[in-house]
C-alpha cells in the first residue's frame, strides 16, 4: 500500500467525519429549532444538488464521466434510495432505542453477507474489536427497545437494503474500475428520483404534515441550502470511503460519527448527557482503536506473506484476486510483487 494511497484513505475518512458531523448539526437546527421535519424530502434535495454539482464539475472537466451499464446503475440507484426511505420509516415506526439497534445490526449483517457471498475472511481479532465497538455504541445510544411487528419488518428491510447497497458500492467500483465520483454521478439522479417521488408521502405519514404547506421563511430556506451544500461533501465522501476501504470500515466510521455527534450535542447544543453516554463513547473509541490496530497489523502480515511468494505462486491479474485481510478489515486486494518493509 503506497503512501499516496494511505494519505488518500486518511483524507477520505477525515472528509466523511467532518462533513457528516456538520450536516447532523445543521439538520438538527433545521428540524428541531426551525420546525422543518421533512427528512426524506430533504434527502432527495440533497441528492439533486449533488448531481447538479457533479454535472457542472464534469462539464468543466474536473473528472471524466464513464459509461456504466444502464440496468446496473438504475437498480443500484433505486436500491440506495429505497434504503434511505426505509431507514426513515424505521425511525418513524420504532422507538429511538430500536432504531439505534437497527443501525448497529448493519455491521454484523454486512460481515455475514460478505463472508457468505464474497468469501471474505474476518479474523477473530477483527470480530472481537467490532463487538467491543458495537457494545460501546449500544451503551451510549440505545435506551428503550419497544417492539412492534410493522416496525420490525421495516427495520429488517432497511438493514438488508443498506448492507447490499454498501457492498455493491464497493464491488461496482472495484469490478468496473470506476471512481467514487463517476459512480455517484451516474446513480445520484435515480436515488433522487425515487426519494423525490416518495418523500412527501413518507414525510406526511411520519409527521402528519405536508411539505408543500410548510411556511418557508428566510432562515428555513437558508438552512436548507446550507444542508444541501454540505450534503454534496457527505455523499461524495461516502462513496469515496466505501470505494477505498470497505463497507465494514465505513460502518465503523459511522459509529465514530455517532459518538462525535453525541459529544457535540452536549457541548454545543446542551443536550442531556449522562455517565452512561460517556462510558459508552469511551468503550466505542476503544473498539475503534482495536479495529484500526488489528486491521493494520494483519494487513502488514498479509503483505509480507504475499511478498514471500515465489513468482509461480503469485495470482494472475486476470483471475480472481487473492483474498487478504487488509487495512479495511477484510477488503479483497490483489497481492503484488512490489517489495515492502515488513
Amino acid at each position: 500500500m503506497t503512501a499516496g494511497f494511505q494519505l488518500g484513505v486518511i483524507g477520505s475518512l477525515t472528509l466523511s467525519v467532518a462533513s457528516s458531523v456538520a450536516i447532523v448539526i445543521c439538520n438538527k437546527a433545521l428540524i428541531s429549532t426551525l420546525g422543518f421535519p421533512f427528512a426524506t424530502t430533504l434527502t432527495s434535495w440533497h441528492l439533486m444538488v449533488t448531481f447538479c454539482t457533479l454535472h457542472v464539475a464534469q462539464r468543466l472537466r474536473f473528472f471524466e464521466a464513464k459509461a456504466i451499464d444502464g440496468q446496473t446503475v438504475v437498480l443500484f440507484g433505486l436500491l440506495n434510495g429505497t434504503s434511505i426511505g426505509l431507514l426513515n420509516l424505521s425511525l418513524g415506526f420504532n422507538s429511538i432505542g430500536f432504531y439505534q439497534m437497527t443501525k448497529l445490526a448493519i455491521i454484523p449483517f454486512t460481515v455475514l453477507l460478505e463472508t457468505i457471498f464474497l468469501k471474505k475472511r474476518f479474523s477473530e481479532t477483527i470480530k472481537f474489536s467490532l463487538l467491543v465497538l458495537l457494545l460501546g455504541v449500544g451503551i451510549a445510544s440505545v435506551t428503550d427497545l419497544k417492539l412492534n411487528f410493522l416496525g420490525s419488518v421495516l427495520s429488517g428491510l432497511a438493514i438488508a437494503t443498506t448492507c447490499v447497497g454498501q457492498i455493491l458500492t464497493n464491488t461496482i467500483q472495484r469490478k468496473l474500475k470506476v471512481s467514487s465520483t463517476q459512480l455517484l454521478y451516474q446513480s445520484a439522479p435515480y436515488q433522487a428520483a425515487i426519494l423525490f417521488a416518495t418523500g412527501p408521502f413518507v414525510d406526511q405519514l411520519l409527521t402528519d404534515r405536508s411539505v408543500f404547506a410548510h411556511k418557508y421563511t428566510f432562515p428555513v430556506v437558508g438552512f436548507i441550502v446550507m444542508s444541501c451544500l454540505i450534503a454534496v461533501s457527505v455523499n461524495f465522501s461516502t462513496f469515496l470511503v466505501i470505494g477505498t476501504t470497505s463497507p465494514v470500515t465505513y460502518q465503523v466510521l459511522g459509529h465514530l460519527k455517532t459518538c462525535l455527534v453525541l459529544s457535540f450535542g452536549y457541548t454545543l447544543l446542551h443536550d442531556p448527557f449522562t455517565w452512561r453516554n460517556i462510558l459508552g463513547i469511551l468503550v466505542a473509541i476503544f473498539g475503534m482503536a482495536l479495529y484500526s490496530y488489528f486491521s493494520v497489523r494483519e494487513g502488514k502480515k498479509q503483505k509480507c506473506a504475499g511478498d514471500a511468494l515465489p513468482v509461480s505462486q503469485m495470482p494472475d491479474k486476470e483471475t480472481e484476486p487473492l483474498l487478504v485481510s487488509t487495512k479495511d478489515g477484510g477488503d479483497a486486494k490483489k497481492a503484488n510483487g512490489v517489495a515492502h518493509d515488513c
